[in-house]
């Protein structure tokens, strides 16, 4: 039997870059939620990893499904690994997919991954460093999806946030592939609106995935942008539909209406 604090509050483990606290779900037997600087981080279902239990992982799977047929490897790169909740999940519905995953927390990652192992079969590979630095040193063209979630607790970094990242980004991505970016904000959008116009400088496709009510300016919460090098490559209507069955419904934002929401906003740039 595990500590009192163990049973109460959770198994407990000093990151590198905060402390961290793994969860169980008391309604869901295989359900874990990771917590870093008591800010909920991930979610895992390890006896069924296609569950996202997050808004925010629904959105990025449904990039993820509308994107590439179900069955199919696809190379992808993670940046960010938390819980390896989005890794687990492409493992489990496009085995065989080799994958890297960039996380900055090494002692995070061992303690993740000594409660919750990765599958055994999985081709997930990790790779300890800096999300900047590391994507400046990968080959070219080599990933069909990249997905960014990169946090520090709440916040996105900066690093991250900018033209010349977005376009480090873009020059790893084969011809179709995608990039699937996790931003965090708030009314009126301004850190939002600034990603898209962002990602604009560096892909021909881009749109975004936001429930209404953030886009009414009346809550706090996630938006997740999908961006292609290729004009036109998204698959906005399928994951328009994905969107809108969700039991959290959101909508899908491009083209004109993109536009509308951008107007004003400026690149990213840092000095």
């Amino acid at each position: 039997m595990g500590s009192w604090r163990e049973i109460v509050d959770g198994i407990a483990e000093n990151g590198e870059f905060g402390a961290a606290r793994l969860v169980r779900d008391p309604r869901r037997k295989g359900g874990w939620t990771l917590l870093v600087e008591e800010v909920q981080q991930s979610y895992v279902d390890v006896r069924d990893p296609t569950h996202l239990y997050f808004e925010y992982t629904r959105r990025l799977g449904s990039v993820v499904d509308a994107a590439f047929p179900e069955g199919e490897p696809i190379r992808v790169l993670h940046l960010g690994g938390g819980a390896f909740t989005m890794p687990r999940y492409v493992a489990a519905t496009r085995p065989g997919s080799p994958q890297l995953v960039i996380e900055r927390d090494r002692r995070l990652a061992a303690f993740v991954q000594r409660i919750l192992p990765l599958p055994e079969d999985a081709s997930i590979d990790l790779l300890f460093g800096d999300a900047r630095a590391s994507v400046a040193d990968l080959e070219p063209g080599a990933w069909d999806l990249i997905i960014g979630d990169v946090y520090d607790a709440a916040q996105m970094p900066e690093s991250v946030s900018d033209v010349g990242f977005a376009a480090s980004v873009a020059r790893l991505l084969a011809p179709g592939g995608v990039y699937a970016l996790n931003v965090a904000d708030l009314a009126p959008l301004n850190f939002s609106r600034g990603q898209a116009a962002t990602l604009r400088t560096a892909f021909a496709d881009v749109c975004l995935i936001v429930r209404p009510e953030l886009l009414r300016g009346r809550r706090f919460g996630n938006v997740v942008f999908a961006a292609a090098l290729e004009a036109e490559r998204l698959p906005v209507q399928r994951l328009a539909a994905i969107a809108g069955r969700d039991r959290q419904p959101a909508q899908v934002v491009t083209g004109a209406a993109l536009d509308l929401l951008t107007e004003g906003a400026e690149p990213v740039h840092l000095d």
